[in-house]
């Protein structure tokens, strides 16, 4: 394991603990050069996951690609890395088990919007604003009323 920051290939591992969901371990490494703290994640690999773009092609899930996705919808929010983690792990597992080896790049996009709903409403109507290439203020303005809706109903069911 290379160290983020210096590059030097030595470290110990300062704690060791399973995630929430059980399906990661995370690892507090310490750089033994620079004494920099990073965090690692071993996850058991799965079969590829092949993902349909709109044009049809094939390529393999790249994790790396949601998490920038939901990173930049939850840019300034109150929002953990560990939490935006959490909803990968969560898209991850409900593709493997709902979709198959399989996915269109809709149905990943869908799973992320549903995940973000439920963390975060500001993340999730940034996401779905690209997401669902919103053409107008209008459709925006829908968005939000279902989102308004939702939120004085469960108001008044408290």
């Amino acid at each position: 394991m290379k160290c983020p920051f210096c590059s030097y290939k030595e470290d110990k591992v300062v704690d060791s603990r399973a995630t929430q969901d059980e399906v990661a371990i995370r690892r507090r490494r310490e750089c033994l050069r620079c004494g920099k703290r990073f965090t690692t994640y071993e996850y058991i690999e799965e079969p590829s996951i092949m993902v349909i773009k709109k044009d049809g092609r094939r390529q393999p899930f790249d994790r790396k690609k949601v998490l920038t996705g939901i990173m930049k919808a939850c840019e300034k929010r109150p929002i953990s890395m560990d939490k935006m983690e959490d909803v990968i792990v969560q898209v991850e597992r409900a593709i493997q088990k709902k979709v198959g080896k399989e996915v269109p790049t809709s149905k990943i996009g869908e799973l992320v919007m549903e995940k973000l709903k439920e963390l975060d409403e500001v993340a999730y109507v940034r996401f779905a604003s690209v997401y669902r290439q919103f053409k107008d203020v209008g459709q925006f303005m829908d968005e939000l009323k279902g989102i308004i809706k939702r939120e004085r109903r469960r108001d008044g069911d408290r």
